[in-house]
């Protein structure tokens, strides 16, 4: 049985490969489904025979509880984008101009979802998403399931660890036929391929993404890349080698205008592509040259993506939605008629202001153009006015808040009109009590979105500090709640009662008051009470607060609304421990700049930033001649590069720690 069971696997992997790889599929699929039935049959006697490696893992486990966190060695970085020749010449001679004439990798851009695979000894033993390209999520489950990545590695020469980028997807006739049979069945249907591939490759049921149509290509190393080849293109050709599919339109050319015939053969033959792509993609095919020419920011220089031109369709504008924002903003959002354009169904678009709906000169019931170019949210460029109905009605700003009536004004100057109506504003209400409750602010863990607004709907609160008069047995009632929610819900309300003073002051939700601005109003008054009797001009005295922003403070603590609400929230306990006062020249960071790059794996980059203001610094975000220490993670790119020619001082997260510990 030990034999047959060998046979079978062999048999099932080499067709897979067959299908998937090589593209020549050599058995039929009936013969294919009933290898796979005798396979899984023999594992259910002799369930000792079954392993990671099996081809029955194909089907799927036992749903996870959860995703667990996993953090990429090498950051999965995002690419920067150019929509024109000249952009892409301009890239070349800025990139390239070094050793032109010299190979690009050219690759299409695929629309799905990147991922990370582990192999150790030619094991798939990880995968992972790309998250916020330092740390995703485990996917291995699912991934296992997906009968275009291989188990197993092919072949001899793999590294020990070798980490395989590439792109998950699903192709346009799995994905027409995925929808078909749910649309027979009555179940919900997937706009488009990469919704599909993103909603597959993440459920907490491996047997779901099992079912689903889903595929993949390689595109690149992580981990494991020195034991290589010297170019990438001959790293995607060991890839293949080694059982991993590559996408068979890769080609090699020279220079801007090889890159440009490339582009547009695949733009003439994106409809007959069996994958959505949005763009193609260029790698310098040396990776020595990819190594010198290093990063910027969060994107590879050696790489561009070249995106598709935005596509653009016609459709009816049915009316105008009034939105009102956190602090007021009134929001026009345009209603359409569906319509599908850029791969997705669009059915509404911000007009931004009163500016840009003048600047349209829309009536409702005119035909607009929508354009929507790769993720970019979608908006009306144009009125077709040869089109436009004899009853058309002009759209009309409102005079007054769409939602508790009170009074819209537009400040001079500015291109945004807000409701006045403050926290008495059902709308400001409940997006006020979304940012006070979020991570950066209070940190009320549980709290979502959809919570406050059954609390707001139900009247079960008003403002922020109506939060801690709340009672479990109230919020276990409300939907999608239960006893145990509620009081998980309830004790992280109770936890957020201690924080710090920049903390609260970002939770008030003070218009242009962001996580640094708080810092240094903190830093520099030292208590609430400071800040609330201060003036415009004494506030004008903290670092970065400029007159607009200090005449939004000190409005803000002259409002009765709002200190009937700070008094109600140190009334119900909120506290910090008290700040003391440090003379600017004793602080030990004062008048010094920080840059920080990298990956700090001990603490998020947030407080490493915030720890470094407590201590006088200030924290830019590009090295220059003005900068006295770049703080260099794991990965640092091209800020390390710049600290070096400029001889500035370098600190590793080591020294970084011992620094704070030492001044704290």
């Amino acid at each position: 049985m030990r034999d047959r069971h060998q046979v079978l696997c062999a048999k099932i992997e080499e067709a897979n490969h067959q299908y998937y790889v090589l593209d020549k599929p050599e058995i039929p699929d009936a013969e294919y489904d009933r290898m796979m039935i005798e396979l899984t049959a023999i594992e259910a006697c002799h369930p000792e025979l079954k392993t990671t490696t099996s081809p029955s893992v194909r089907v799927g486990g036992q749903p996870l509880a959860v995703f667990k966190p996993v953090s990429h060695r090498i950051p999965m970085l995002s690419l920067d984008n150019v929509f024109s020749a000249e952009d892409l010449r301009a890239w070349e001679l800025r990139t390239c101009k070094s050793w032109l004439p010299g190979s690009i990798c050219c690759e299409p851009k695929i629309d799905g979802l990147a991922v990370s695979l582990i192999y150790v000894r030619g094991m798939l033993v990880q995968a992972a998403t790309r998250g916020d390209g330092a740390t995703g999520e485990d996917v291995t489950e699912n991934v296992r399931t997906i009968k275009a990545i291989p188990l197993t590695l092919r072949g001899e020469g793999w590294p020990r660890l070798l980490e395989v980028r590439g792109e998950v997807f699903m192709p346009k006739a799995g994905f027409e036929a995925m929808n078909a049979k749910a649309r027979v069945a009555g179940e919900k249907v997937f706009v488009n391929p990469r919704n599909a591939a993103a909603g597959s490759l993440r459920q907490l049921d491996s047997r779901i993404t099992a079912s689903r149509p889903l595929s993949f290509y390689a595109y690149g190393i992580g981990e494991g890349g020195e034991m290589m080849a010297n170019f990438h293109s001959e790293r995607l050709a060991q890839l293949k080698a080694w059982g991993l599919p590559v996408n068979p339109e890769v080609m090699l050319k020279v220079e801007a205008e090889g890159c440009l015939g490339f582009y547009n053969d695949i733009l003439s033959r994106r409809a007959e592509l069996p994958y959505e792509i949005d763009g193609v993609v260029y790698k310098v095919d040396a990776i020595h040259l990819q190594q010198e020419l290093g990063f910027v920011s969060r994107a590879p220089r050696w790489a561009i993506a070249h995106k598709f031109p935005a596509q653009e369709e016609m459709t009816l504008l049915e009316g105008v939605d009034f939105q009102v924002g956190r602090t007021g903003a009134i929001t026009p959002v345009a209603k359409l008629k569906p319509v599908f354009v850029g791969g997705v169904t669009v059915s509404s678009s911000t007009l931004h202001n009163a500016d840009e709906i003048a600047r349209l000169d829309l009536m409702i019931g005119d035909t607009v153009i929508v354009r929507r170019a790769a993720d970019v949210i979608p908006q009306v460029v144009s009125v077709v006015k040869d089109l436009r109905p004899a009853a058309g009605v002009p759209v009309a700003f409102p005079d007054q808040c769409p939602v508790c009536a009170s009074t819209i004004e537009r400040a001079e100057g500015e291109a945004v009109a807000r409701c006045t109506g403050g926290l008495l504003c059902e709308a400001q209400r409940k997006e006020a009590i979304k940012h006070f409750a979020s991570r950066k602010a209070m940190n009320v863990d549980g709290l979502g979105d959809k919570l406050v607004e059954q609390l707001v709907d139900r009247s079960m609160i008003r403002t922020p500090a109506d939060l801690f008069n709340l009672r479990a047995g109230e919020v276990a009632e409300l939907d999608r709640m239960g006893k145990q929610s509620a009081l998980k819900v309830m004790a992280a309300i109770a936890r957020s009662r201690n924080t710090t003073l920049p903390r609260f002051l970002f939770a008030l939700g003070i218009r242009e008051v962001g996580e640094a601005t708080a810092i240094n109003l903190a830093n520099h008054f030292l208590s609430l009470d400071a800040i609330r009797g201060a003036s415009v001009e004494q506030l004008l005295e903290v670092t970065d607060v400029g007159a607009t922003v200090a005449t939004h403070i000190y409005s803000f603590m002259r409002q009765p609304h709002s200190n009937e609400v700070i008094d109600a929230l140190l009334a119900a306990g909120i506290q910090w421990p008290a700040i003391e006062r440090k003379e600017t020249a004793e602080q030990p960071f004062s008048g010094k700049v920080f840059v920080l790059t990298g990956t700090l794996s001990t603490m998020t980059r947030q407080a490493a930033e915030e720890a470094l203001r407590m201590l006088g610094a200030k924290v830019a975000v590009s090295v220059s001649s003005r900068t006295h220490v770049v703080v260099a993670g794991s990965n640092a790119g091209s800020k390390l590069k710049d600290a070096e020619r400029l001889e500035i001082e370098v600190w590793d997260e080591e020294k970084l720690i011992q620094e704070i510990g030492v001044h704290a």
